[in-house]
Parts: structure tokens; C-alpha cells; sequence
């Protein structure tokens, strides 16, 4: 089997591929156009995947076309997973064109490349929890429930989902799209809120946490750890039902709060933050997000590693790796 994962260079994309060498004997072909958030090939490189003989990397900009060239040196490919995004919301609202368009055009090359593929078996979405918008207390939005993408970048992500249904519909593409909640790890940009909490503990910088108007009630996330969605995409790739949509959801939901006091515990340093209305200045930003995971839970799936395990896993190799807390 050949898999075909765009994006494989990037922050979940490298924690996959490693999966994927790990537990599979596939050949694993990398397409990834190498932005600020793959650190060049660094998280790559740092993998137990690396300078292998299974794992071919082609540097590509999946804005243009896939060439015939890149197709022929390609050859077969039986799943392609599509992860490649700009997935920073700030920078989808201080350039919704450069996001949205690199979003949406990236996933329509890539489905036209795939319909042109006789042994393709599977072509994995991966989407996001944003789609559905803010989710209000108690709720959590299920599969098939409407979406109210609240910026930019969801709304990118959102037109992708729509692409991919009209080419399943029109060109019969086996198409499957996975939501997934907020993932953390190791290697994670310092842009994204754990690493960054734990440079600024360790800096002893002030933590500004995204909080309802009050300032007494932080927002919350079901936070997953990136080998986790690993895990789940695998088990999709075997389980999963083509034409169907899955919630990848963390075991539980944490508020940020909870977050900085948990990884200032593990540090064993005190933690400096203030609570402050975000949202009043950020616009775009929710302060909660909830998917139902119940779908796949019912499948005989769920996170094989807790938060808590994932969150001090995380946090000692950051501490014992300090080199990517700097990009």
C-alpha cells in the first residue's frame, strides 16, 4: 500500500507519518511546501522516520496543479490523506486572502489529482471543530449538525468539506472528513497556546488567557494530543465507512485556566496570568468548541492515552527539548 500525505511535514502531519511507519508497512510519500510552521524540515528530521527508504518527501506548493512530472515520479497511491492547511486563525484575520485561498486551492488540486487515480481506495479530509462555530454551554455539535464557521479560516476549511462532498457526488471520489479538536505535542509551533504557555512560565512572562466579558470564566477546549489523532485516522483508515464524517474529540474539556495551572505544577513554577475579554479586541475568536465523539467511540475507538498522561508527556520532552520553544 501507498499513502499519499500532504502536509506530512507540518505539526500533525509529521506526528502521522511517524504513526503510520511505526504501525503500518506502507510506502508513505510527503508533499509540503515547507512554510514557517514545519521549521524547514526540522520536525520532520526529528522523527523516527527520517532518512528511510519507506518515506519519500517532495517539496510543492499544492496551489498549483499537481504536475504530470510529480504524477509520474508519484506512481500508484492508495490513500491520500490531505492535511496541508494554514491553520492559525490570526493570521487568516490579518490575511483572509493568502489563507483562504491557499486552503481552498490546495484541497481542489489535490481532488483533481485524486480523480484521476484508478487505485485510490480512500481520500481522508481533515477538517477542524471550527466549522461549526461557537458552541454554547452543554452543546456539542454532532456530524451532521449545521455550520457557522466564525472566521476566516474555518470558513476556508468549511468550503474544502464542500469541495469534497461535490466530488464524491460528481466524480465518485471515496472521500471521508474527520473533525478534529485542538491538538498539542511535541514540536508544536510556539504560536499555539501550550508551548506558548510553557515558554512564558519559563520566562516568567505574563499568560493573557482568553476569557468570557465577566474576566471570571476562561475559554475551553477538548484538547488531543496529535499521536492521538494519529491513532484515530488509522483506525479509520480501516473502519471508517467512505461517505461518511467523523468527530476526532479529546477525552475531556479543559479551560485554559486549567491548562496554565496544570502545566505550571509540572514545570514546578509558578504561573503569571490574567484573564482578559479577547474577544473584545480579537473578533473571529471563540471562546468554546465541542464536537460530539460518540460516532467513533461507538466504533470501538478512544484515545489510548489520557490528557493528563499526553499533557506531562508533552511538557518533559518540551523541558528536555527547549530548542523548540525558539523558531
Amino acid at each position: 500500500m501507498k499513502v499519499l500525505v500532504t502536509g506530512g511535514c507540518g505539526f500533525i502531519g509529521h506526528h502521522f507519518v511517524e504513526h503510520l511507519y511505526v504501525k503500518t508497512d506502507y510506502d508513505i510519500i510527503i508533499l509540503d511546501k515547507l512554510t514557517y510552521a514545519t521549521k524547514g524540515f526540522d520536525c520532520f528530521q526529528d522523527s523516527r522516520c527520517y532518512n528511510t527508504n519507506r518515506v519519500k518527501i517532495f517539496t510543492y506548493d499544492l496551489m498549483q496543479p499537481i504536475s504530470e512530472g510529480l504524477i509520474k515520479e508519484i506512481g500508484n497511491v492508495n490513500y491520500i490523506i490531505h492535511m496541508a492547511a494554514e491553520t492559525h486563525i490570526d493570521n487568516s484575520i490579518v490575511n483572509p486572502v493568502g489563507v483562504y485561498m491557499n486552503n481552498v486551492s490546495s484541497t481542489l488540486n489535490v481532488l483533481e489529482y485524486a480523480r484521476k487515480l484508478k487505485s485510490l481506495k480512500l481520500f481522508f479530509y481533515f477538517s477542524t471543530d471550527e466549522v461549526y462555530g461557537y458552541a454554547p454551554d452543554n452543546v456539542a455539535y454532532k456530524e451532521e449538525d449545521r455550520q457557522r464557521p466564525t472566521n476566516p479560516y474555518s470558513a476556508s476549511k468549511a468550503s474544502g468539506e464542500s469541495l469534497c462532498l461535490a466530488y464524491e457526488n460528481t466524480y465518485s471520489i471515496p472521500i471521508i472528513i474527520v473533525n478534529c479538536m485542538n491538538a498539542f505535542g511535541e514540536r508544536q509551533h510556539i504560536e499555539k497556546f501550550i508551548p506558548k504557555v510553557i515558554k512564558s512560565i519559563l520566562n516568567d512572562k505574563e499568560i493573557l488567557i482568553h476569557s468570557y466579558p465577566d474576566c471570571k470564566r476562561p475559554g475551553s477546549r477538548f484538547y488531543i494530543h496529535a499521536r492521538n489523532i494519529s491513532g484515530a485516522v488509522l483506525f479509520l483508515m480501516t473502519n471508517g465507512k467512505i461517505g461518511e464524517r467523523y468527530n476526532i474529540v479529546g477525552e475531556k474539556e479543559v479551560d485554559n485556566l486549567e491548562i496554565v495551572l496544570l502545566i505550571s505544577k509540572l514545570i514546578n513554577k509558578k504561573a503569571n496570568y490574567k484573564l482578559i475579554n479577547f474577544h473584545k479586541d480579537r473578533p473571529g475568536h471563540d471562546l468554546r468548541y465541542a464536537l460530539d465523539g460518540e460516532k467513533l467511540h461507538s466504533m470501538g475507538w478512544s484515545c489510548p492515552i489520557t490528557f493528563e498522561k499526553s499533557l506531562e508527556k508533552t511538557v518533559k520532552w518540551t523541558l528536555e527539548h527547549k530548542e523548540w520553544l525558539e523558531w
